[in-house]
């Protein structure tokens, strides 16, 4: 690979690909360190559609951390934070989102695929995204990503409660509690009785919550599988996630379901849990301590690179009316 192109580019025509999954959460990931690729929501929509497109819950560009134009909502400097590499990710309907911890492992496989990385066990590397700088660590065949810092929304009444927000399912009881829980990204947990409410619940349409978050959330169902003070936790989970539906797995809602059981729990909770999705297994790491927020809590799994290709064909992006006061998207 190189960084030299010879002109920015307006369409991915042309460009290399590559298909990564992370317990089957699939992505596209399209190489740009220079950051000479814009690609607008109709594009990514386009690459990421399962029939006329690669196919994937998501896109990933892979740009370096000089070359984002991009501001995160905290206003950092990427680079300055040790942080070579920015993942620029998108949801399958082509709206940014702060983080994507399946994708963030599947982002560093990736890198090293492309011979600008090379993890030894043990190893650590900082990676940017909008939700803060991340590091993510090789630990034998997977990779373990510290997705903190973390906090629950609705604070300590919250977890005195077990709830903040209501959610309605479909085929589920109107009106489920659900606790709110911000990993960079919003998500909304909602424990189940039994695997049989878990598997009859229809994902189909989005889950409705109330009240919704400004940005709209992620949605976890799960059901505990472990006994009670087990020394290890253990989790069943399905997971909506806002922007692209029911997905195989996500890595931010395997560590927001763990930490919402880990509140409900209480001081005796476990520290290491199994996340069981329909993609695979996660193995999800929490601090010991305060229960409402932190500022670390590792993610590990596999990540996958399954294909590589080059674009050859995409719809023509949207042409959008300027007007007084706006420019072009």
């Amino acid at each position: 690979m190189t960084d030299d192109q010879p002109r920015a580019l307006a369409s991915p025509r042309g460009v290399p690909f590559a298909k990564g999954h992370g317990t089957q959460n699939d992505f596209v990931l399209v190489p740009d360190p220079a950051g000479r690729l814009d690609l607008d929501a109709q594009q990514v929509a386009a690459l990421c559609d399962r029939r006329a497109g690669i196919g994937g819950d998501g896109l990933i560009r892979v740009i370096r951390a000089s070359a984002f134009v991009g501001e995160s909502p905290a206003g950092l400097v990427f680079s300055e934070q040790g942080a070579e590499w920015f993942m620029d990710y998108r949801n399958s309907d082509g709206s940014p989102a702060e983080m994507c911890g399946n994708g963030l492992r599947v982002f560093v496989a990736y890198l090293e695929r492309l011979g600008y990385l090379r993890l030894a066990d043990g190893e650590r590397v900082a990676i940017g995204t909008r939700a803060g700088v991340k590091t993510v660590r090789r630990d034998g065949d997977l990779l373990s990503a510290d997705l903190g810092p973390w906090f629950l929304p609705g604070g300590e009444q919250a977890v005195a409660d077990g709830y903040d927000v209501r959610a309605t399912v479909a085929n589920e009881p109107p009106d489920l509690p659900g606790l709110s829980v911000d990993v960079g990204n919003p998500h909304v947990v909602v424990a189940l009785p039994d695997v049989a409410g878990l598997a009859a619940a229809d994902l189909t349409s989005t889950p409705r919550v109330r009240p919704l978050p400004v940005h709209g959330t992620n949605v976890e169902l799960v059901v505990p599988l472990h006994d009670s003070g087990a020394a290890s936790g253990h989790l069943r989970l399905r997971v909506h996630e806002r922007g692209v539906g029911e997905t195989r797995s996500c890595g931010t809602g395997a560590v927001a379901a763990v930490l919402a059981a880990r509140a409900w729990a209480g001081p005796d909770a476990p520290r290491v849990w199994r996340v069981d999705v329909p993609g695979g297994v996660l193995r999800v790491t929490t601090p010991a301590g305060d229960p409402v927020r932190g500022d670390v809590v590792e993610l590990a799994g596999p990540a996958v690179i399954v294909a590589e290709g080059t674009i050859s064909e995409l719809p023509a992006p949207e042409r959008r009316p300027v007007t007084s006061g706006s420019r072009p998207a």
